[in-house]
């Protein structure tokens, strides 16, 4: 997939892989594609002026991840360079799907998709973990 195909609207987080992110075969351990898609949303709602502990300590609140659904195309290698992607595909009062994916960069522009899933993020009280609303500010952002 080239870089020009890559969604438009989608946010974009580089990536790369160290030797901790290896398993012993020597491609990423794919429970790592959970955090490279954790710290592209984080990054994401970063870029839009919302840091996550920011938002937690003025709202009271923080999203919570509540379900993924992840499929795996292509191994990631040590001293990949990758690019991971965010970007909203439904959007509610109380919770977010997020669609996002993975993409092996090349020196060509010839990116290679690696894995793509579905993580739903609910809203919760930081202290009761209570379903709350999202503040109107970052859904604001988000669409």
């Amino acid at each position: 997939m080239s870089t020009s195909s890559l969604a438009s609207s989608a946010f974009e987080h580089p990536i790369r892989i160290y030797w901790e992110d290896t398993d012993a075969g020597g491609i990423v351990f794919y429970a790592n594609y959970l955090k490279f898609f954790e710290r592209a949303r984080t990054e994401w709602l970063r870029a839009l002026g919302f840091g996550q502990q920011a938002l937690r300590d003025t709202s009271g609140g923080m999203f919570v991840v509540s379900e993924t659904a992840v499929k795996y195309h292509s191994p990631a290698r040590l001293d990949d360079t990758l690019v991971v992607t965010a970007e909203l595909q439904t959007g509610g009062k109380a919770s977010l799907s997020i669609a996002q994916r993975a993409y092996l960069r090349t020196p060509n522009q010839n990116d290679r998709l690696l894995a793509e899933g579905t993580i739903r993020l609910g809203w919760v009280d930081s202290t009761t973990l209570k379903p709350g609303r999202i503040p109107a500010p970052v859904l604001e952002a988000l669409k």
